[in-house]
């Protein structure tokens, strides 16, 4: 056999050894298919048999004796061998990890059961719909099959049919699981248990195979079909983390090559593809994860709106956040703050405004509850903490202006900080750090603290700090004469009931200053309603007295007697509401008790209003 027999039967030799002889082995080929990858010398009758795209190309061909063919096939070289087997007659097995292939040759090469009957094209749909649909792992197989195969596998529909089965699947898996939780209760009572291990979400690592584009689209068709929004954000972590953790070179910008750009564009796909997945709903991923996608997508430059979203997401869940959270740093502006403070100022907004939002979303009824704090009440009082920490972390640095501080301490509203320790912490390391700053500066950045919140230990400090200004040290010095007044008069409360009275309305007041507008609003109802009570029981007491008064009267008139005025004199006395001994300076007690009803009654009204 010479050299140009070889090399038709080279293909024949390859697959001998591989499966069985071929039937035209010793027949030299007529005709040679051209594909990506790969040339082929085969025969036309064998191929024109099963497929109708080579036999029309055979048939309008202008020469009879066509020996040559080239094909844009999907698949390349490996999926045209598979197609040229089956039209020999050679026998090969269908798997997941051919089955996608198999599928588009055929609908190229238009082996359907118009030119053959049990075609390629039924028999790998057969296997797709029998076999792949109805196992997760193979549907992830296929899935990785068809990403070198779009756009034919979308029309084909191998994709969409894929990711159903896939969701579909979870789903069910989700559904099993769930009621393998169920268990009964001590007062017979079904119920989930929640520290039971969840095993519905084997799929997840499964997942993380899958390109960005069909992931993505995976992510959408479970949220459609009901997948628990805690399993999404499973699934969306373990994909970042796979995704995002590759060596890149986006530490030094300055050094990037045209592979590193490339990985950058890849990796800024993936941020803003899982960001677009996040689920709705509050606590679904860790807010840990949140600031890192919001790291990242600064680093990698991502759209205006993505970032918006995650500050949106991050600002509604921020009392559960730490310090470390916050601090992400500035990677873009050279000479600027180490930390990016504009980003943290929008977070708090959000904060700020979403719970605004939801104060107004309640109903008024809720103004009648009488519990000293809400839990809006509670995540402020967290945040406040917070904030008051982070400022203190950035107040060293050099670069950090007044301006960008200020704006920072006055985000959230005054009554979310019942003490000022911390923020003076913050601003007493800032004045340290920045001694040029001018006198004006440092009484403007001072009028932040509301010294009468400062404890015992911060109040010490703070007079004796040089840094504060002249009017900031007054003022403490003043709230600390006042604090100790009070205290001297609660030692004192046990002989006099006044200073006990001051002393307490001093601490409501400042209470009061402490609580929101609508927990202090609660209180003052409180306070009202006391004050009503004391009025009535008030009033009570004054209609005994002037009817006690009438009948002394009237058996004052009867006797007309010196001696009986003098024992309603003594009467008298000892009949006043305060307790107090009859002098000559005294007034009368319906005098005092008039006095005192429109005591009442004004504090009443003022409260009210």
């Amino acid at each position: 056999m010479d050299k140009h027999q070889q090399q038709q039967l080279s293909l024949a030799k390859c697959s001998r050894q591989k499966y069985s002889e071929w039937i035209f082995r010793d027949v030299p080929s007529d005709i040679t298919i051209e594909v990506s990858g790969g040339t082929f010398a085969l025969h036309k009758f064998p191929l024109v048999s099963r497929s109708g795209r080579i036999r029309k190309l055979v048939a309008e061909h202008r020469d009879p004796d066509i020996s040559r063919m080239e094909l844009l096939l999907p698949g390349g070289a490996e999926a045209f061998e598979l197609a040229a087997k089956f039209c020999y007659g050679i026998n090969f097995e269908i798997t997941s990890s051919n089955v996608a292939q198999l599928c588009c040759v055929a609908e190229y090469l238009e082996m359907t059961e118009d030119f053959s009957k049990d075609n390629l094209g039924s028999r790998a749909e057969e296997y797709l719909e029998s076999i792949v649909c109805k196992n997760l792992e193979m549907c992830v197989e296929v899935l990785q099959q068809c990403e070198n195969l779009i756009p034919l596998a979308d029309e084909l529909r191998i994709v969409s049919r894929c990711i159903d089965a896939i969701a579909s699947k979870a789903c069910a898996e989700q559904i099993a699981s769930s009621f393998s939780r169920l268990e009964y209760s001590s007062s017979g009572r079904l119920h989930m248990n929640k520290q039971a291990k969840r095993e519905g979400d084997w799929w997840i690592e499964d997942l993380s195979v899958l390109r960005v584009d069909l992931y993505q689209r995976v992510m959408t068709a479970m949220k459609c079909r009901g997948v628990r929004p805690e399993s999404i954000g499973a699934s969306l972590v373990n994909y970042a983390q796979k995704e995002l953790t590759k060596k890149s070179s986006l530490w030094n910008p300055s050094s990037q090559t045209k592979v590193d750009l490339i990985s950058t564009e890849h990796e800024r796909l993936v941020v803003e593809t899982i960001v677009n997945l996040l689920p709705i709903e509050k606590l679904a991923v860790p807010i840990t994860f949140l600031f890192g996608l919001l790291r990242s997508a600064v680093m990698l430059d991502c759209t205006i709106s993505c970032r918006l979203d995650l500050e949106r997401r991050i600002g509604s869940q921020l009392d559960v956040a730490t310090l470390d959270d916050l601090l992400i740093p500035s990677f873009r502006h050279a000479g600027d703050t180490l930390f990016d403070v504009d980003t943290v100022h929008r977070i708090l907004v959000n904060f700020s405004q979403q719970d605004d939002s939801e104060d107004d979303m309640e109903d008024a009824s809720v103004f009648e509850s009488d519990s000293p704090h809400s839990p809006s009440q509670t995540a402020l009082f967290k945040v406040a903490k917070l904030v008051d920490n982070y400022l203190a972390e950035i107040a060293p640095d050099a670069n950090l202006k007044l301006s960008k501080l200020m704006v920072i301490a006055e985000t959230l509203p005054t009554h979310a900080r019942t003490v000022h320790d911390g923020l003076y912490r913050a601003i007493d390391i800032y004045l340290k750090a920045h001694q040029g700053l001018p006198d004006s500066d440092r009484k403007k950045l001072c009028k932040l603290i509301d010294f009468q919140k400062l404890s015992q230990e911060a109040g010490a400090h703070a007079a004796q700090n040089e840094r504060l200004p002249l009017q900031a040290i007054v003022q403490v010095l003043y709230f600390e004469q006042i604090r100790l007044r009070n205290a001297l008069c609660c030692s004192y409360a046990d002989d006099d009931h006044k200073p006990m009275h001051n002393s307490w309305r001093i601490s409501s007041g400042a209470l009061s200053a402490a609580m929101s507008p609508r927990d202090n609003y609660a209180s003052l109802r409180r306070e009202n309603r006391e004050l009503k009570l004391e009025l009535a029981r008030l009033r009570m007491r004054l209609n005994d007295l002037e009817k006690e008064h009438v009948c002394m009267k009237r058996d004052m008139q009867k006797s007309h007697s010196r001696k009986f005025m003098s024992s309603f004199s003594k009467k008298i006395g000892k009949l006043s509401i305060f307790g107090h001994s009859s002098s000559r300076g005294s007034s009368s007690p319906s005098k005092n008790s008039h006095r005192t009803d429109s005591r009442v009654i004004e504090r009443t009204c003022a409260s009210t209003d």
